[in-house]
């Protein structure tokens, strides 16, 4: 199942990349994106927050993905 990642801040410096096709097999939930993402790409495990949305809405770690879908990758963020 294909899905686009869409990342900003320290999340597209990861992917090295602000967008991404990215291949899941078979129907994968948020948390198990999240999963994965850490185990290709070590840096997510040393963020203490990572926000997920689809369809320009937050979801939980137990929202199901669809093919197509695009999810985009929140860092935390920093300010004043």
């Amino acid at each position: 199942m294909k899905i686009k990642l869409v990342a900003y801040g320290i999340a597209k410096d990861i992917l090295q990349s602000n967008s991404l096709d990215y291949e899941l097999v078979g129907q994968k939930s948020i948390g198990e994106l999240k999963s994965q993402l850490s185990g290709e790409f070590a840096e997510f495990d040393k963020l203490q927050s990572l926000r997920f949305a689809v369809g320009e809405e937050y979801q939980s770690d137990d929202y199901l993905l669809n093919e197509n879908e695009e999810v985009v990758i929140i860092p935390p963020v920093s300010g004043g």
